[in-house]
């Protein structure tokens, strides 16, 4: 399922308040997303979910209080990868997406090339 025009422009407004580098808005294993040069730090998932990349320890810190969940892609179950649904308020989804693309983005910036 394709994601909404919600979600679209949810992501393009996170990428607007976030651009204090190179932040673009591209497609990522077919579906919109935001990298920082060649690095994924966020994308949108099928049914209404913001996947981010965040330090191991705080991706299960969010999975272990329900706030998120793990991401399997084939077989594997991406370690450093949690996918966050949208809350019924879309304020509150708009705040939790932006502080958790804000984290990733930090955390990605800080990876080695």
């Amino acid at each position: 399922m394709p994601p909404s025009q919600t979600a679209l422009d949810l992501l393009q407004a996170i990428a607007d308040e976030l651009q204090d580098g190179p932040l673009t808005v591209g497609t990522m294993f077919r579906s919109p997303g935001l990298r920082t040069g060649s690095k994924i730090v966020a994308f949108l998932g099928s049914g209404g979910y913001l996947i981010v990349k965040l330090p191991m320890v705080r991706a299960r810190e969010l999975i272990a209080a329900g706030a998120a969940g793990p991401v399997t892609m084939g077989k594997r179950t991406m370690r450093e990868w949690v996918e966050v649904p949208s809350a019924a308020d879309p304020a509150a989804t708009a705040r939790q997406w932006t502080e958790l693309t804000r984290e990733a983005l930090e955390y990605v910036r800080s990876l080695p090339e």
